[in-house]
């Protein structure tokens, strides 16, 4: 549990959130005025978000957990990790803190300050892929934490790299940057329309994730009372 006091927890949570979402918005800007390839435009993406929250996990991470998703606060809350009380003020941040990126991102590429997006993203082939990229996302900072916690900063940033790749939807993975990024109609856009759909699998591919971690990183009982004896 972080020594921080909840105020300078949520200030973290929220700036993480924008810097996130700031690069995701603004390098998808970025890429799709520097060339029409869809996959290099993906690929420029891919790149900024993976290495931002290397970043971001690494220095925020001791103040708040660098949750900057309210997927992974209810897992936290859920594992007895952050307290239930905390888990409002905690989303709340991520959300603001994400929209406050969007908004960032545009004024620096001199768009509106927010825009509906136009760009559709829905059918059980983006909602499989969204549970599949939750649960991974889960997956991985539970294992981490568990086997390997100073790595986790790299695992996450090298999980998302991977899986804007191998998911149909570019692994959103994050209620909170679903919203943010249904106020861009730019390269990484959602339509507001489709965000139910969205939220609903990355929660239960959060969950999902939690049920088969807790089970698959529970010692084994048996084992245990071998290497006692």
């Amino acid at each position: 549990m972080s020594s921080y006091d909840l105020s300078r927890r949520l200030v973290a949570e929220g700036l993480g959130t924008a810097l996130l979402v700031g690069t995701v918005v603004g390098s998808g800007i970025m890429a799709a005025s520097l060339t029409a390839d869809t996959a290099l435009a993906l690929l420029a993406n891919t790149l900024a978000t993976g290495a931002i929250l290397v970043v971001l996990i690494t220095i925020l991470g001791p103040i708040s957990g660098a949750h900057f998703n309210p997927a992974v606060s209810l897992i936290f809350v859920l594992s007895r990790s952050l307290p239930r009380r905390d888990l409002a003020g905690y989303v709340f941040a991520q959300v603001t803190g994400g929209i406050i990126g969007t908004i960032v991102a545009h004024l620096m590429f001199d768009h509106p300050i927010l825009e509906w997006s136009t760009k559709m993203r829905t059918g059980q082939a983006q909602w499989l892929a969204e549970w599949v990229a939750t649960f991974g996302l889960v997956a991985t900072i539970l294992a981490g934490i568990r086997f390997e916690q100073k790595s986790v900063p790299w695992l996450v940033g090298l999980y998302i790299t991977a899986a804007y790749w191998f998911t149909a939807s570019t692994s959103f993975a994050n209620p909170a940057v679903a919203v943010a990024r249904s106020l861009t109609d730019t390269f990484s856009g959602i339509r507001p329309a489709d965000l139910p759909g969205f939220i609903a699998a990355e929660l239960i591919g959060a969950i999902s994730a939690l049920l088969l971690m807790t089970w698959l990183l529970q010692p084994s009982i048996a084992r245990a009372g071998k290497r006692a004896a």
